[in-house]
This record gives C-alpha cells, sequence and structure tokens, in this order.
C-alpha cells in the first residue's frame, strides 16, 4: 500500500496550478491587447499617411503574424519554467535547432525569405488583382509561409511562397477596358461610329469610374454575320468589368434608337423532298 500525503501532494501542486491559470489568462490578455494595439496603429498610420489600404491591410497581416508567433514562443517558455523545466538550456539550443531546420527544411525557410522580398519590393498587396504561380484571383493575405488568392469562382488558393517565381500585377495604375460591338454590312460605318462615340461619351460623364473619354478605334474585325466596331477606355482599378457591361448596354441602346441594325444569326431549315 503506497501512503500519499494529500495535503503535502495539494499544497505543492496549487502554487503550480494557480501559475499556469494566471500564465494564460496573461496570455490571452497581451494577444488581445496586442491585436488591439497593431490595429490601432496601423489606422492611425493610414489615416495620416497616403498609403494604398492593401499595403496597410498586408503589413498589418504580417506584423499580427509575427506577433502571435513571438508571443506563443514566449508562452510555451514560461509554460514550461512552471513545471520547473530549464528555460536557459532552451534557449542555448535553439540556435542548434534552428540550423537544424534551416537545413531539414530548406522550403519553409525559401518560402519566408520568398514572401520578405514579395513584401519589401511591393510586388503585391491585399485586394491586388494578380496572376500568380499560373492562377488568377484577388490577393487576401501575403503571409510568412503562403499567399492567399481568392479566385473569381470563390476558390481560396493557398500558394507556398517559394511557387511564386513571377507575379503579374494588374491592379497597378488604370485599367484598360474595351468591348467589340458588331454590327450588319449594310449599316453606315461612320454614322455608327459617330453614334457610338455620343453615347460613350454621355455615359464617361456620368459614371466616375471611367478615368478616359472612351475612343471608338473603328473597325477592327469582320466576322460572318457582322463588322466589328472597337471602342477603348480606361477606369479604376478593378471597375473594367462593370464598365465594359455599361458600354455594351448605351452602344445597344444606342444603335437600336438610331435604327442601326446589330445582325443575329439566322438558322435556315431545309425540307427534303421525298422522292
Amino acid at each position: 500500500m503506497f501512503d500519499f500525503d494529500f495535503q503535502a501532494i495539494m499544497s505543492a501542486a496549487i502554487p503550480v496550478l494557480i501559475e499556469i491559470v494566471l500564465i494564460i489568462v496573461g496570455y490571452l490578455i497581451v494577444r488581445a491587447v496586442g491585436a488591439s494595439v497593431i490595429t490601432r496603429i496601423f489606422k492611425t498610420v493610414s489615416e495620416k499617411r497616403n498609403i494604398h489600404p492593401g499595403r496597410i491591410k498586408t503589413l498589418k497581416n504580417l506584423v499580427h503574424s509575427i506577433f502571435t508567433y513571438v508571443l506563443l514562443f514566449v508562452f510555451v517558455l514560461v509554460f514550461l519554467g512552471a513545471f520547473g523545466v530549464e528555460i536557459m538550456p532552451i534557449l542555448a539550443g535553439a540556435g542548434v535547432v534552428g540550423l537544424a531546420v534551416a537545413f531539414g527544411a530548406q522550403g519553409l525557410v525559401s518560402d519566408i525569405v520568398t514572401g520578405f522580398f514579395l513584401l519589401i519590393e511591393k510586388q503585391i498587396d491585399a485586394e491586388d488583382y494578380v496572376t500568380v504561380a499560373g492562377l488568377d484571383g484577388i490577393v487576401e493575405e501575403v503571409g510568412l509561409r503562403t499567399t492567399r488568392i481568392r479566385g473569381f469562382d470563390g476558390t481560396l488558393h493557398f500558394i507556398p511562397n517559394r511557387d511564386i517565381t513571377s507575379v503579374s500585377n494588374h491592379s497597378r495604375g488604370n485599367m484598360e477596358a474595351f468591348i467589340d460591338i458588331g454590327i450588319s454590312f449594310n449599316e453606315n460605318i461612320n454614322e455608327a461610329i459617330t453614334v457610338l462615340q455620343k453615347a460613350t461619351k454621355e455615359l464617361y460623364e456620368q459614371d466616375e469610374n471611367i478615368v478616359e473619354e472612351p475612343y471608338v478605334l473603328g473597325v477592327s474585325s469582320f466576322d460572318e454575320y457582322d463588322m466589328k466596331i472597337r471602342i477603348l477606355t480606361y477606369t479604376t482599378n478593378m471597375n473594367q468589368w462593370a464598365v465594359e457591361r455599361k458600354l455594351r448596354q448605351v452602344c445597344k441602346e444606342a444603335l437600336e434608337e438610331a435604327d442601326i441594325h446589330i445582325p443575329v444569326p439566322k438558322q435556315v431549315y431545309v425540307e427534303e423532298k421525298q422522292s
């Protein structure tokens, strides 16, 4: 039979349990306060300096990630210390472990290094429309290890930073918007161009997302049923598709009002005669 001194065990365990509870509570408080401080700092910076909102969001997410990792590391060390584990040998061995990780997890190191270069060189920011690793979409976050891209079909892609060997950023500067409008071969081209130029100019005066007055370039191609007239303009970032839809609508309405026909392919059915 084992003779346990329950009172002695409890007297020794209670201080440790209290210390553990205090460590956990302190960790949660510091994490919440730190996240709030980071948010306030970047909000103040965005209000006082003319920095793109996507850049602010990217840097805020990065700082928050670094803060979380460092705080978690400190929490683990303090938590182990509460059980009497020597912390200094762990810190002394951290360099050796880090060297081993560098050799054993070269992909992870490559992800982190590439991520820092993406941020330092300002290649991409949150909310940018980009093409990376063969994928198109909107950047949601540039992290230390992965970059998250939201595809236009709603799919969220997690791309390891080391796979980002080239970046095509479509969000730097104004965006190009162009459409092709087909008219019948029997119509007067000059009259159609005049009608389209007037209609698109009116849209330009009404829509603040169009930064340059649309220009009717002329006939761009001939198809089986019609000839295509191309219209080109430039829009604010990420509004090119909406402007293209509006251009198609106003051009169709203007051509119909001017009695200029947009041809519609027709199918002709021929009945075979039975002999």
